[in-house]
């Protein structure tokens, strides 16, 4: 970039900038050095993602009705419940995956956006590769909805039994989806242009 070039985002090509609205002269795609509005983009998905977590872990994410009578759980409960029948190792799969893992992510992605907006001078290699780990986590964050949309159809014996996905259930894949956009959104050589002698 010092010396006047920027690869296209689109075909790769390398190219001298002439002016501010350069054009890649290979696929006439526009040229810049950054996403554009990236910190905007992110901070929008994470700020409706932190607003979705909480009744994601509050409301019901599912209700076993049996007989006609039903009994809702919520993330935590249906972890209790689990330790409760001696599946200590779902639980705790559940809970990493429910709880700490989309907890991680909002955090992650908080400390991005602030080291960024506030031009702290961190150890850009550091984050980088937590950026990455958030990218890639971001795909196996939806064991809830996976369970609960299985459950739906294979418990589902009519009048007998049957699960009801509650407005957690909603609300937490929302969570998941905002914060695989903000991550998507965050361009993380922002993290390295405000560092000095790294």
């Amino acid at each position: 970039m010092k010396q006047g070039f920027i690869r296209c985002h689109d075909c790769g090509n390398l190219v001298k900038i002439v002016d501010k609205f350069s054009q890649c002269p290979r696929c006439d795609s526009h040229l810049h050095s950054r996403s554009p509005y990236s910190l905007q983009r992110t901070a929008a998905f994470l700020i409706s993602g932190i607003l979705l977590y909480i009744p994601a872990n509050v409301f019901p994410i599912m209700t076993v009705d049996q007989f006609g009578v039903g009994e809702p759980h919520t993330i935590m409960g249906g972890i209790i419940e689990l330790i409760d029948s001696n599946m200590l190792p779902i639980a705790l799969l559940v809970l990493v995956a429910s709880i700490l893992v989309p907890l991680f992510k909002l955090i992650g992605l908080s400390l991005l956006l602030l080291s960024v907006y506030f031009r702290w001078q961190i150890n850009a290699r550091f984050w980088t590769v937590m950026y990455r780990i958030i990218a890639f986590v971001g795909r196996w964050s939806m064991l809830d909805i996976f369970i609960i949309s299985i459950l739906v159809d294979l418990v589902n014996l009519g009048g007998v039994a049957q699960i009801i996905a509650g407005p957690a259930a909603i609300a937490f894949a929302a969570v998941v989806i905002l914060t695989m956009f903000a991550a998507k959104n965050f361009d993380p050589r922002l993290l390295w242009d405000n560092q000095q002698n790294l």
